[in-house]
């Protein structure tokens, strides 16, 4: 089986000078291409500087930046040693740092110059890494310059020995309060996302990917492995506004574009008050729009194709678990069954079992559960985890679903309450934890509340200690004080916590009575 690392040399060799990644900043101006031989070379740079620093098979590197050409020229330098990238979210703060640091006792970090503060932080408590290169100018005397490492390294292949079985990258969930999950993916896994995403979209060398998720995240870099395998060139759009996405499909030639429903819901209501208008581009080549990391209305998906009544669409399911999007998709054409996730992807399997892991009857309720090449290798340092997970080969998702008389596959809930804010999973029990560390607070609930921009909100119902006074803006206080930004309830809510005998929250009843009285008063 190709790996990912022999699909970019093989690129490279047939197709030197043509792109293979555009970088934009519209803003400033910036255009940036890069040809796939001076993204292999770049990345051997890479791969051999680690290599001098004493970096070896099986150990970890962490990759830390926003979307960038170099996020890509670091990822391919850092696997072609044999080591596994760690990805972080950029959102992470210095003590998620250190937590994901420690776990996977990262021997080099690889970082944009946005996260500069966060490391020096806490540098000194990171015993396991030697080294750091930073992208960006004027680096603190303990790092290396990106720069420097691309001028001046070899450009020639390394000779590091890599299978199938391998690992490749070593992901963290998105957490809340400092423990995201680590999951870790193999070689195997990433070529199985590249064969899935090309079968699924039919990528070809002519098509232009835009990519506009974040890097970091299973789903965008797994959707780009199509354009990969295809030899397909990828444009890195930087900004995400209506008018940029528009501008970037209509002057790149654009073919394939992989949306978040916050971003669709925002260009749909652009074009619908007259702030943009569709026919000021030529969007003749933008072929394939699909959507993913959350719920989707399908509402939106018809007022989609109102606007673009001929463009192809497709809705992905995954988890990084599955190596990202892909092992449940609805499939071009089948727009029709628009509220379904859709049916076992590319060399996928599909179930829905009951508690005793036998399967459902049709159109009754279970848990999701998938079976392929894209499986994760293990919950990292998790066996226990690992073991309820991966079952006889297949992975429980943890999300409730129905099958139709078609095969196809709805979601009806998600067994472990987790809460997708513009496709980052927030999780209610950590958010929780913190909350309740306040000296006012007897008891508090998270739920997702319908949003119609970023899919769903987090609410904290709040039940206060027996006479005590508690207002909003001391929740918010204390959660500003405590909580990461993107995790911070949107709402408050005072009143009792309905829990059934055995002490568990009853969720169902909070998000069916709060989020109706949230659809009531819009």
């Amino acid at each position: 089986m190709v790996t990912i690392s022999e699909m970019l040399n093989r690129n490279a060799t047939e197709y030197p000078d043509d792109t293979a990644l555009v970088e934009l900043i519209p803003s400033e101006g910036i255009r940036k291409e890069t040809s796939w031989k001076e993204f292999d070379e770049s990345a051997n740079r890479i791969a051999n500087t680690l290599l001098d620093k004493g970096i070896s098979k099986g150990d970890k590197v962490i990759l830390w930046m926003m979307n960038s050409t170099e996020w890509l020229i670091a990822y391919f330098g850092i696997i072609r040693t044999g080591a596994w990238a760690v990805p972080l979210n950029f959102r992470f703060n210095s003590s998620q740092l250190k937590y994901c640091a420690d776990i996977a006792e990262a021997k080099a970090t690889i970082l944009g110059k946005e996260f500069t503060e966060r490391v020096d932080a806490i540098h000194s408590q990171l015993p396991t890494i030697n080294d750091y290169i930073l992208v960006g100018q004027n680096p603190p005397a303990y790092m290396d310059s990106f720069e420097d490492v691309i001028e001046n390294s070899s450009p020639k292949p390394t000779r590091v020995e890599i299978a199938n079985e391998d690992g490749c990258g070593l992901y963290f969930s998105s957490g809340t309060t400092g423990a995201p999950k680590p999951i870790l993916l193999s070689h195997k896994n990433m070529t199985c996302a590249a064969m899935t995403e090309k079968a699924h979209h039919y990528q070809k060398h002519e098509d232009n990917f835009i990519l506009i998720p974040p890097l970091y995240h299973a789903g965008a870099k797994m959707h780009w492995l199509g354009s990969l395998i295809a030899c397909g060139q990828a444009t890195i759009l930087k900004e995400i506004t209506p008018q940029c996405i528009l501008e970037t499909v209509h002057k790149e030639r654009g073919t394939i574009v992989w949306l978040l429903v916050p971003w669709v819901r925002d260009i749909l209501m652009a074009m619908d008050k007259g702030e943009l208008n569709k026919g000021d581009y030529d969007l003749n080549c933008w072929r394939l729009m699909h959507i993913g990391a959350q719920p989707v209305p399908p509402k939106l998906v018809k007022h989609w194709k109102q606007y673009f009544p001929d463009m192809q669409y497709d809705t992905n399911y995954g988890l990084t678990e599955a190596t990202g999007p892909g092992c449940v998709h609805l499939g071009i054409g089948n727009e029709k069954k628009v509220g379904a996730i859709g049916k076992a992807g590319f060399n996928w399997e599909v179930r829905i079992v009951n508690d005793s892991g036998k399967d459902t009857p049709q159109g009754e309720i279970g848990e999701l559960i998938v079976k392929g090449c894209g499986v994760m290798k293990e919950y990292y340092k998790n066996p226990e985890k690992t073991a309820e997970t991966i079952k006889d080969g297949w992975l429980y998702t943890g999300d409730m679903a129905r099958m139709d008389n078609e095969g196809f596959i709805y979601l009806v809930d998600r067994k472990k309450d987790v809460i997708i804010i513009g496709g980052e999973n927030i999780y209610p029990i950590e958010m929780e934890e913190v909350i309740r560390k306040h000296p006012k607070i007897y008891d508090v609930a998270v739920i997702g509340i319908p949003d119609e921009r970023l899919g769903e909100i987090a609410a904290a119902i709040i039940e206060p200690k027996p006479g005590e006074t508690l207002t909003r803006t001391e929740v918010n206080t204390f959660c500003e004080q405590n909580l990461a930004r993107y995790t911070r309830p949107r709402h408050i809510i005072f009143n009792k916590i309905p829990r059934n005998p055995t002490g568990k929250i009853e969720k169902a009843r909070l998000r069916q009575k709060y989020g109706r009285q949230v659809l009531q008063n819009r």
